[in-house]
């Protein structure tokens, strides 16, 4: 790899190789130490192509679910299983692996801008702005963005767009899939909120068991099937339908909601 070498956009791949191993290191303890990251499934990522794979997953902080499928996913394609035991995975760490993210969110300040360089695809949100309901169309650039970096390799995305359980999907994601045909492999995440603040910064409580379930890709006809259709089977695949809801007592989704409530800044 070249020195000056540069991904898609424009960002420098020794920079952001350093980035990444040092934010690795940093953050390790956070999933095992103060708290046990439990994986399930990880043989499906070492199985994957090298680039068109779009991962769907439910969202519970802004920053700590991200950070968690780096070290997930580098571990996976270093060989462990279900583990991220033993921080060295990092040290050659998958450089074309992307993120989306709100504009807003990583403009927030010099943390987040240096953590956007490590693989932010930021995006303007269409439907809220600093704490605001708006109503915006898509800004093509975010789409096309979006198909660069599935051109070059993996994307996160959480389809929600939100940190509250049980929100709609966001049609956008729909259209991603159908427009680009990427190997879809959805993600359930639990225990994020309990263990950090909401912007995933700050560790809220210890000791908390936090699961990471990656399943098989999702079966998708992507010629046939329609936006609805795809929504629909990207809110099962996470978890997030409504149906889901019907399990969780209503005191516990109002309890939840406070606290998201409380957690807003």
């Amino acid at each position: 790899m070249g020195l000056f070498k540069k991904n898609p956009f424009g960002h420098i791949l020794f920079l952001k190789k350093w980035l990444i191993r040092i934010f690795g290191v940093l953050t390790h303890r956070r999933y095992r130490g103060f708290n046990e990251l439990q994986i399930e499934g990880s043989e499906i990522i070492k199985n994957l192509p090298d680039t068109n794979v779009l991962f769907v997953s439910n969202h519970q902080t802004y920053f700590a679910d991200v950070v968690a499928m780096f070290h997930v996913f580098n571990a996976s394609l270093s060989g462990r299983v279900d583990s991220i035991k033993n921080v060295g995975y990092i040290w050659q760490p998958k450089l074309n692996i992307y993120y989306v993210a709100a504009k807003e969110t990583m403009q927030a300040g010099l943390l987040t801008r240096i953590m956007a360089y490590g693989g932010a695809i930021t995006v303007e949100r269409t439907w809220r702005e600093k704490g605001k309901e708006i109503h915006r169309n898509v800004n093509p650039q975010d789409s096309e963005n979006i198909a660069d970096a599935l051109k070059d390799g993996w994307v996160i995305t959480f389809p929600q767009g939100t940190t509250k359980p049980f929100k709609p999907i966001r049609k956008g994601t729909a259209h991603i899939i159908k427009n680009h045909k990427p190997i879809v492999i959805p993600i359930v995440i639990d225990g994020f909120r309990r263990s950090f603040d909401k912007k995933g910064l700050r560790i809220k409580k210890r000791g908390i068991l936090q699961s990471f379930q990656i399943k098989e890709p999702l079966e998708i006809d992507y010629e046939n099937e329609s936006i609805e259709e795809i929504v629909e089977k990207l809110e099962y695949a996470i978890e997030q339908h409504s149906s889901f809801s019907k399990v969780i007592p209503a005191e516990a989704l109002n309890t939840m909601e406070e606290l998201n409530k409380k957690r807003e800044y």
